[in-house]
């Protein structure tokens, strides 16, 4: 098969996350399996126009901010002569619309999440309101596609927006398992790590581990929250750090990959994340997988990547004081953390990218084939 992938990041942008990811290690995969994989998004710095990563071929086209608007067109004028046998379309931020301007070949959408009303966290009353009106065309536009989705919540959500339950597919993601071990032993008290691990997004919530630390930091005088990643939010939280009055207990420490990223999934104690949305939250097995046990939001996606109680605590997004004393518990119980770490590890090596891809290929045939007899 031929198939096109259209994106707003590849896994090179500085802001790419989770969704970046997850096509990145499934569609390398249907690669191997003998499909070729061209993959559109938006450039970014000094990022080549066009390039090969894992086998897939990247076309960096326009920028960001109207990168929307010109998915259509350079489909039309430049690409639609591929005779693409599926386009695959990821709905992370604003949908393409792709089945208004493709009839003849099928569209098969991946969604994390959708904003929803939480989009006005993160942006301007005007740019919420353009981002909360493309979605809310989405049941009507694509209302003959087919859906893959990361979590049950976001089925449920799509399903609350009026998408036929039978188009939808809860297809989970993966991990790597050999990027990721776990220590025989971590100490937790002498000198706690929080992390935070992913995009530096107002929406995403990492402000209140600050707070969290806040609280915390008189019983812990060396406890220290990291906070990973890179985005439009680094600034603004940083004051807010410094406001606080903890910059001695927050380091920021960019964004990291590979090995660097797993060394401080495996030194940290807890990984916080405390977004009042996620399509599933990567991050959260990742660090699972390493033996680092999880205080999350008890919102949609995270519901499903923490085992509440068993691979970490979810507590009401918001609460702070109630994210504090979880964190506390875990730190002040060693017995209680070595349980829990216990059962973080193997409730993660439950989830692996071949079982993924093959769930995905499967979709996607899946789908040509209902294409063709309609």
């Amino acid at each position: 098969m031929k198939i096109l992938i259209i994106e707003y990041r590849d896994i090179t942008h500085p802001e790419a996350g989770g969704a970046e990811v997850i096509l990145l290690e499934i569609f390398k995969r249907i690669v191997a399996q003998g499909h070729t994989v061209d993959y559109l998004c938006n450039g970014h710095g000094r990022a080549a126009r066009e390039e090969v990563i894992e086998g897939i071929r990247i076309l960096r086209r326009g920028r960001q901010p109207y990168f929307n608007i010109i998915v259509p067109w350079v489909y039309r004028f430049e690409l639609k002569k591929n005779g693409y046998d599926v386009i695959i379309e990821g709905i992370d931020k604003l949908p393409f619309f792709m089945p208004l301007f493709e009839r003849n070949v099928p569209v098969l959408c991946v969604i994390p999440h959708l904003f929803g009303t939480t989009v006005f966290r993160e942006a301007s009353f005007l740019v919420g309101s353009y981002v909360y009106l493309y979605e809310r065309l989405i049941p009507f536009v694509y209302r003959k596609c087919m859906f893959s989705v990361l979590s049950q919540g976001t089925r449920d959500d799509l399903i609350g927006r009026g998408i036929p339950a039978q188009q939808l597919k809860v297809i989970y993601s993966g991990l790597s398992q050999d990027q990721y071990d776990a220590p025989s032993r971590k100490p937790v008290a002498d000198h706690p790590i929080l992390i935070y691990l992913g995009r530096i997004k107002k929406y995403k919530g990492i402000e209140l581990g600050v707070e969290a630390v806040r609280l915390l930091k008189d019983k812990y005088p060396s406890i220290e929250y990291q906070v990973v990643g890179t985005g439009d939010y680094l600034d603004d939280l940083k004051s807010l750090v410094s406001r606080a009055g903890v910059n001695d207990r927050v380091s920021f420490l960019g964004h990291k990959r590979g090995r660097e990223k797993t060394a401080l999934l495996q030194q940290a104690n807890v990984l916080l994340y405390t977004s009042p949305k996620e399509g599933w939250g990567l991050s959260v097995v990742e660090a699972n997988l390493c033996g680092t046990v999880v205080v999350a939001s008890d919102a949609q996606g995270l519901r499903e990547s923490v085992v509440n109680g068993k691979t970490g605590f979810l507590v009401k997004h918001g609460d702070v004081p109630a994210l504090a004393q979880r964190i506390d518990e875990l730190l002040s119980n060693p017995a209680l953390y070595d349980a829990m770490r216990a059962e973080a590890i193997t409730w993660a090596k439950s989830f692996t990218w071949e079982r993924a891809t093959g769930e995905t290929l499967a979709l996607i045939q899946e789908e040509c084939r209902r294409f063709s007899s309609t």
